[in-house]
C-alpha cells in the first residue's frame, strides 16, 4: 500500500509540473504572455487622435453601428493604443482606466456622476428600480429593449409593472402619456404609484428611428410637473446625435439618467456607461454587486471605448458626409434606389432591380473589394447601415466596387 501511495504522488507531481509546462510553453507560442508588457498599467494620460485599424485589408461593412473586432484584432487595437492612452487597470471598477472613461462620460452627458455597468440591461434595469423606488409602474416604448428584449427582468426581478405605450411605433407622445396616466384612476381599483418613464433613442426595433426633440421636452416637462422620474435608454444616443444635429448632452439634459453602450459603436467587446445624479448612481456600486455583476477587471472594456472615444463625433460626421457621396453616385445607376428612413438615423433602405443579381452583388463585394453588406431577400431589398468603417477606403473606391459588383 504504502509502494502504491509513493507511485500515485510521484505520478500526480509529474502531471502537475507537466501542466504548469504546457500552460507556460502555450502562453509563449500564443503571445498572450507579451499582453502585459505591451499595456503596461500607468496612470491614464490624455488620448491622441484615434487611429484606424491597419490599412493594409480594411472591411467596409455596411451593417451595424461601428467597427468590431475579432480577438485577435481587439488585442493588437490595444496594443497600438497603448501607448497613446496608457491604459491603466482598475479593480472592481475603481480607478485606472474605468474611472478615466467615468469622467469622460459624466463631461459628454452633462450629468453629475457616471458609473461603468457590465451590461447595457443591468443599466436600465437598476437605473429605472433606483429612480421608481416604492412605486411600481413604469411607462415604455412598447418597441423598446426594456420592454421586449430584457427577460422581463423589470417584473420578475425588480418588482415592477411595465406599462406599454403606442403599439409598433417608435415612440409615444406627451399626450398619450399624459392620458395613459390620467386614465388610470378609471381603469384601476388599488394605486400602485407610478415610478418612472423610459425611453429608448434611437430604437433598434424600428430600424433606429429616433425620437423628436420635441416631443422629448414635452414629455420631460410633463414628468418633472408631476414628479416623475425618467429614464433615457440611449445606448445608440451616438446615432441619434449624429443624425439630427441634437448633442448628447442635450438629449441628456432632459432625462434623469442616461445609459450609454460601449461596444455598439466604440469597439469594447462589451460594457455600458449609466450617468445622473450622484444621489442615484452612488447606489449602484452595491446594486452592481448584489446582482452579481462585480468583476475584478474592467479595463479591457474601459481602455478601447476611451481610446476610440477620441474623435468618434467627428469621424462619424465624416461618414455621413462619404455616405452621401456613395448613395448620390449609387442612385445613378441603373436598377438601384437607395432611400433613408422617415426619422431614421444610419439605416437606409437598398432596394435592387430585377436586372441586379442581389445575391452575386454581395458576394462579389465581398470576394473582391472587401466590402460587406446584408443580403437581398427574395424581393431584391436590404438595408444598409452607415458608420466609420466607411472610412477605410475612400468614395471613388467603394462606388467602382458596386459598379464592377453589378
Amino acid at each position: 500500500m504504502a509502494l502504491q501511495t509513493s507511485a500515485f504522488r510521484n505520478i500526480f507531481i509529474k502531471t502537475i509540473a507537466m501542466t504548469a509546462f504546457n500552460r507556460r510553453n502555450f502562453l509563449r507560442t500564443s503571445g498572450i504572455s507579451i499582453l502585459p508588457a505591451l499595456i503596461p498599467f500607468t496612470k491614464v494620460s490624455a488620448l491622441d487622435t484615434y487611429k484606424s485599424p491597419d490599412p493594409a485589408s480594411p472591411i467596409v461593412k455596411f451593417f451595424g453601428d461601428g467597427e468590431t473586432f475579432e480577438p485577435g484584432d481587439y488585442l493588437t487595437e490595444l496594443q497600438r493604443s497603448n501607448p497613446m492612452a496608457n491604459i491603466a487597470r482598475d479593480r472592481y471598477g475603481s480607478g485606472g482606466a474605468v474611472e478615466a472613461l467615468e469622467k469622460k462620460f459624466t463631461a459628454l452627458t452633462g450629468k453629475e456622476k457616471s458609473i461603468y455597468m457590465p451590461t447595457g440591461t443591468m443599466a436600465n434595469q437598476l437605473a429605472i428600480a433606483v429612480l421608481s423606488g416604492e412605486n411600481t409602474k413604469v411607462f415604455v416604448q412598447d418597441t423598446s429593449h426594456v420592454y421586449r428584449d430584457e427577460a422581463d427582468a423589470a417584473q420578475s426581478v425588480f418588482n415592477k409593472r411595465l406599462m406599454p405605450l403606442a403599439k409598433d411605433e417608435t415612440f409615444f407622445t406627451a399626450t398619450q402619456l399624459q392620458t395613459a396616466i390620467e386614465n388610470l384612476s378609471n381603469e384601476e381599483v388599488f394605486k400602485s404609484g407610478i415610478g418612472a418613464v423610459s425611453i429608448e433613442n434611437p430604437v433598434r426595433r424600428t430600424d433606429g428611428r429616433f425620437v423628436p426633440l420635441d416631443e422629448i421636452k414635452k414629455i420631460s416637462s410633463y414628468c418633472r410637473s408631476n414628479n416623475i422620474k425618467l429614464h433615457l435608454d440611449g445606448a445608440r444616443i451616438f446615432m441619434a446625435s449624429a443624425w439630427t444635429g441634437v448633442s448628447v448632452q442635450e438629449y441628456a439634459s432632459h432625462f434623469d439618467t442616461v445609459y450609454i453602450s460601449l461596444y455598439k459603436y466604440l469597439g469594447a467587446a462589451g460594457g455600458a456607461m449609466l450617468s445622473g445624479p450622484a444621489a442615484v448612481i452612488d447606489k449602484m456600486a452595491h446594486l452592481i454587486k448584489i446582482h452579481g455583476g462585480s468583476m475584478y477587471s474592467n479595463w479591457i472594456n474601459a481602455g478601447m471605448a476611451l481610446h476610440r472615444l477620441e474623435g468618434f463625433e467627428t469621424r462619424l460626421q465624416n461618414a455621413i458626409k462619404m455616405s452621401a457621396e456613395i448613395f448620390g453616385e449609387l442612385n445613378k445607376l441603373p436598377g438601384i434606389a437607395i432611400k433613408p428612413l422617415d426619422g431614421g438615423t444610419n439605416i437606409y433602405n437598398l432596394d435592387l432591380g430585377k436586372e441586379i443579381d442581389g445575391k452575386k452583388l454581395q458576394q462579389t463585394l465581398n470576394k473582391d473589394f472587401n466590402i460587406r453588406m446584408p443580403r437581398p431577400n427574395d424581393k431584391n431589398h436590404t438595408q444598409l447601415s452607415v458608420n466609420e468603417t466607411l472610412l477605410y477606403r475612400d468614395a471613388a473606391y467603394i462606388i467602382n466596387a458596386f459598379k464592377k459588383s453589378i
